[in-house]
């Protein structure tokens, strides 16, 4: 293990106790393969399961897992669905059994921070569905929230857009135009993908957010 490896896993345990001092249960796995079985332990045959849009979901082989014949996926991607359709299977999502997404940054302080287009994502982490798993590579790791509107401002944005071909400022230049503003500040254009802002702290239902680290880089 590199002296970098050692001091991130050092971090990751860290915001591990912070997480579950704020009453969110904390797991860490050192790679993404030990993802999945974990997962898995979490979940009951026939949950119902939705989605946010997660790169690390995929890396993860997660998207796989819940896609197959042990659970209901609220498949809001299915081929050949009409915005009007996938924009309905976003609402079921806020009443599955569980949610499962990513997360834009994690502090050290035991804070999740989101930031959102549609705004599903950070509606369904608020409240709606029984539980909810938020899987993160440890790059996701940050000091403060300050630091966590940084990293989606230079770090998570701009790579999204690309991924999703949205028209906006940070597409253009590989950084959000906001960049040296606070939280909201950024462009004004309809593709816009910085539109809802969400941190969770302190949680008056213990364990219903659940958070697997991971020691190793995934998703943006």
């Amino acid at each position: 293990m590199t002296p970098l490896n050692v001091v991130k896993e050092k971090q990751a345990h860290i915001a591990l106790e912070a997480l579950r001092a704020n009453r969110m249960a904390a797991y860490y796995v050192p790679t993404a393969a030990e993802v999945v079985p974990l997962v898995r332990s979490l979940l009951h045959e026939g949950d119902s399961i939705a989605v946010g849009g997660s790169v690390t979901l995929d890396e993860t082989g997660v998207s796989e897992l819940i896609r197959s014949s042990e659970y209901r996926f609220i498949d809001r991607y299915e081929a050949g669905i009409s915005p009007e359709e996938a924009a309905q299977r976003m609402r079921q999502g806020l009443l599955a059994d569980t949610f499962l997404t990513s997360a834009n940054a994690i502090t050290l302080n035991g804070e999740l921070y989101n930031v959102d287009g549609r705004s599903n994502r950070v509606a369904a982490i608020a409240f709606g569905p029984k539980q909810v798993i938020v899987v993160a590579g440890i790059n996701k790791l940050v000091p403060t929230l300050e630091d966590a509107i940084t990293r989606v401002k230079t770090s998570a944005a701009p790579p999204n857009v690309e991924r999703l071909h949205c028209q906006t400022g940070c597409a253009e230049t590989g950084v959000c135009v906001g960049y040296k503003g606070g939280m909201t500040a950024g462009c004004r254009n309809e593709g816009r993908i910085c539109c809802s802002y969400l941190v969770s702290a302190m949680q008056r239902e213990k364990d219903r957010i659940k958070v697997i680290l991971v020691g190793e880089p995934l998703g943006y």
